[in-house]
């Protein structure tokens, strides 16, 4: 049975290819120790110039998440491997945010939750016409974790804080408009990228070096599709409150806002109040570790929670998509529902060495 992840040297790259097919190259723990180990060694390694990540080429999707039905079981139980499989990869998550050299993501196709935190982290992200970029963990009671709480708030106006509650997607250029992705191309320019990227002569500064390689080689990038929303996004998503974002969808009179309002009436009452709480908490915060503490403090709680146990179970194995939320209503999600998920976890607390 072959790795389902590649790490390997390529001249003066590191490059890790995502190999699990089946599971759209969903993250398992396995996956996240083989790269955090790849990027320990290669950090301080002086023959490495740069990081690469793609998949399988002839496969579907970059990466689809993470192992949800895992974290279900393991959730439904004691929690323990859901919280060793956090723990590693927010580890993972915060060595490709630090990583000291370039680390260039090859987003070409379905990129979505651990899928994000691979790629979203590091120095130069190309999209592709394929890829479709989310954080749709409300719709299943869980978060969007993996750095969510410190990439999302720092995105234009409220792009991340609409994306983020309402799981909306984005396709293709949008990724790039909305510079979740740095740079564009056509998914058939990839092969010459990625040679061209193999071959190059890094002697003389690899940032430098990549960068030239992607300005030769992307597309200029047009305003995002969701343009004309970004002012309606600032006037509906600002507030602290989830009462008051649906208030004000509600005043805002528009077929968008109506559309926005009827997507957050399927998503988990109290995974909206949650995951608005935890962008607003992360765009406080200073240093990207502190932002992976405390969602680790959410996730060792959350998988054990009616709400992403009814999700995944109506989601993916019932396959019902009429999850019954508890509470069923925003105004049934109390402070304390909300605070007891960012509560010190103490001896058990997310550590990064």
């Amino acid at each position: 049975m072959s790795d389902p992840v590649i790490a390997r040297r390529e001249g003066q790259i590191g490059r890790l290819t995502l190999s699990r097919p089946k599971a759209l190259h969903a993250l398992n723990l396995e996956m996240c120790e083989i790269i955090l180990a790849a990027l320990s060694d290669w950090a301080s390694d002086d023959e490495i110039a740069m990081v690469m990540i793609d998949h399988d080429p002839e496969t579907r999707g970059f990466c689809a998440g993470g192992d949800i039905r895992m974290l279900a079981e393991s959730g439904a139980g004691d929690a323990s491997e859901a919280r060793a499989f956090f723990a590693a990869e927010y580890r993972m998550n915060a060595a490709i945010k630090n990583f000291p050299k370039p680390y260039l993501a090859l987003m070409d196709g379905i990129t979505m939750g651990g899928g994000v935190g691979l790629s979203v982290h590091g120095t130069h992200r190309v999209a592709t016409e394929r890829t479709v970029f989310a954080m749709p963990e409300t719709g299943i009671g869980l978060f969007p974790d993996v750095g969510g709480g410190w990439f999302l708030p720092r995105l234009r106006g409220r792009l991340g804080t609409w994306l983020a509650l309402t799981g909306a997607r984005l396709k293709g250029l949008d990724v790039a408009a909305a510079r979740v992705a740095t740079h564009f191309l056509p998914s058939e320019m990839l092969p010459h990228l990625k040679r061209q990227i193999l071959n190059a002569d890094y002697s003389g500064g690899a940032a430098e070096m990549v960068g030239e390689v992607l300005r030769q080689n992307t597309h200029s990038v047009p305003a995002g599709s969701f343009e004309g929303h970004v002012e309606a996004m600032g006037r509906c998503f600002g507030f602290d409150t989830a009462e008051e974002i649906v208030a004000a969808l509600d005043a805002e009179d528009s077929d968008w806002a109506r559309e926005q309002l009827a997507t957050l009436a399927t998503k988990s009452p109290e995974t909206v109040k949650l995951a608005l709480r935890q962008l607003r908490e992360g765009a406080r915060l200073d240093n990207f570790e502190e932002n992976m503490a405390m969602e680790y403090r959410i996730g060792w709680r959350k998988v054990q929670s009616h709400d992403f146990q009814e999700g995944v179970r109506a989601v993916i194995i019932d396959k019902d998509n009429a999850p019954v939320w508890s509470p069923a209503t925003l105004e049934g999600v109390s402070e304390a529902d909300v605070e007891k998920y960012f509560e010190p976890l103490g001896e058990h607390e997310l550590t990064f060495g």
